[in-house]
């Protein structure tokens, strides 16, 4: 049912005039997909949530500094490779993007936002992600609808629809759109 309704908006855009290529039929996804932390390498699980707007990432040790005049976030990521069973637990700094303020059952928190890439399928997304200690989660990482809007349609029945993500530096990149 859920293919038809794709290509009758592929005929209705070619009746309006429009290129159907500019519309492609997009990839379907599942609620769990495997994710790669890039350039790193490193495969998580990431849960694809449609009910969260920004994506999130587990992280520990999460200061705010100044470097140059310009705020920048130094954080530590622990997470597990999927694929190799090894730990990655390194120090990374990235400058920060933005504040996001949540305001869930546990009450308001602000996290930091900075700019990560992660490959999901064959292409690299340059990708909005809160920080946040997630090791009480199921998911070390969490794909909101910034991220989900670009890859496809999200089927919440199923899980891991696809390959192991597969990057490198030929793979295609969607930039970060600094207007979302």
């Amino acid at each position: 049912m859920l293919l038809v309704g794709l290509g009758s908006a592929v005929v209705h855009a070619e009746e309006e005039g429009q290129d159907a290529s500019q519309n492609p039929h997009p990839d379907v996804f599942g609620w769990v997909e495997n994710a790669v932390m890039m350039p790193w390498g490193i495969q998580v699980k990431a849960k694809l949530d449609s009910g969260a707007l920004t994506s999130s990432l587990d992280a520990r040790d999460i200061d705010t500094f100044t470097r140059s005049g310009e705020e920048w976030v130094r954080f530590r990521l622990k997470l597990e490779d999927q694929e190799s069973g090894e730990l990655f637990s390194n120090e990374l700094q990235r400058p920060l993007y933005r504040d996001l303020r949540v305001r869930g059952a546990g009450g308001r928190d602000e996290r930091p936002v900075v700019l990560l890439k992660v490959c999901i399928g064959n292409t690299i997304y340059e990708e909005q992600f809160s920080l946040r200690d997630r090791e009480d989660m199921n998911y070390p990482m969490l794909l909101g609808r910034r991220t989900i809007r670009h890859l496809g349609l999200l089927d919440v029945r199923e899980t891991f629809l696809h390959n192991t993500p597969s990057c490198n530096a030929d793979s295609f990149f969607v930039p970060h759109e600094p207007d979302e």
